[in-house]
């Protein structure tokens, strides 16, 4: 395979897990048109196996959701050794008083209420994914 072009890097892969379609949709063509790989995850609990196959280098992740929160699975990423290192960007629409600190306190990187400026969702996933190393 040639070397590829100084400056050239693969999309960054992120994996957004969220159980409401449309914000789903929404976070997903919103990074694709950003030059994000997008990978949807419907349903909670299969964020873990999905975070394991699919490699991402960011996972956007829902608080409110069925069956298990997003804090309960930001606290199982953080607490495996082969994927703490991945930010975790929390998002969700019940922003009160100490949501925020009990969120990052799970171990989420980042932080994102609903409903969401476009324009700020998208600097938050610029700002917690971590520059590739140069040549």
């Amino acid at each position: 395979m040639p070397p590829q072009p100084k400056g050239f890097r693969v999309a960054n892969k992120i994996l957004v897990v969220e159980d409401n379609e449309l914000n789903l949709k929404l976070f997903c063509d919103l990074l694709r048109a950003h030059g994000y790989e997008a990978e949807p995850v419907r349903d909670g609990r299969e964020a873990v196996e999905r975070t394991r196959a699919f490699d991402p280098d960011l996972i956007i992740m829902d608080i409110q959701m069925p069956h298990i929160s997003g804090l309960e699975l930001i606290e199982q990423l953080k607490s495996d050794d082969a994927l703490k290192s991945i930010p975790v960007m929390a998002v969700t629409a019940y922003a009160a008083k100490g949501d925020e600190e009990r969120i990052r306190d799970a171990g989420a990187e980042g932080y994102v209420s609903k409903p969401i400026s476009l324009m700020k969702f998208v600097e938050s996933v610029g700002a917690l994914l971590k520059p590739e190393p140069g040549p």
